[in-house]
């Protein structure tokens, strides 16, 4: 962090003045380190809850891959925006597959990804009655 104004001295300043003027400025500088950290980018739609509250969240200890990783490898194989997320057990794969809506060019491709593996179990254009 750039200081680009002078701060006047605090000479004249009772002590316990000084140490609460101090503790400002750290705890604000701490702040703004905290800020500056955050990853800017943005989760999924609100109906692709927050991955800790994800639908078939409670099967994500079985999981070798996690939904991060499988949001990842999921816009690899489709880009768009996802608009659906769960973990769900289903024949195919090792039986347990991350499932993606993602929405791009007014369709929305279903893309299923193993939960183990992290293989890409399906890439398809969702038909008129989704899951």
């Amino acid at each position: 962090m750039v200081w680009t104004e002078a701060v006047p001295p605090l000479t004249g300043v009772p002590t316990m003045k000084r140490v609460i003027a101090l503790a400002a400025a750290i705890a604000l500088a701490t702040a703004g380190v905290a800020v500056a950290q955050s990853p800017a980018s943005t989760p999924p739609t609100s109906a692709a809850k927050a991955s800790s509250t994800y639908v078939g969240a409670n099967l994500a200890p079985q999981a070798r891959v996690t939904m991060v990783q499988a949001r990842e490898i999921a816009l690899k194989a489709h880009p768009g925006k996802i608009t659906d997320e769960e973990l769900e057990k289903e024949g195919g794969g090792s039986g347990l597959r991350y499932s993606f809506d993602i929405k791009s060019g007014g369709k929305t491709h279903e893309v299923g990804i193993d939960a183990k593996t992290g293989k890409v179990l399906e890439n398809k254009v969702e038909g008129p009655h989704p899951d």
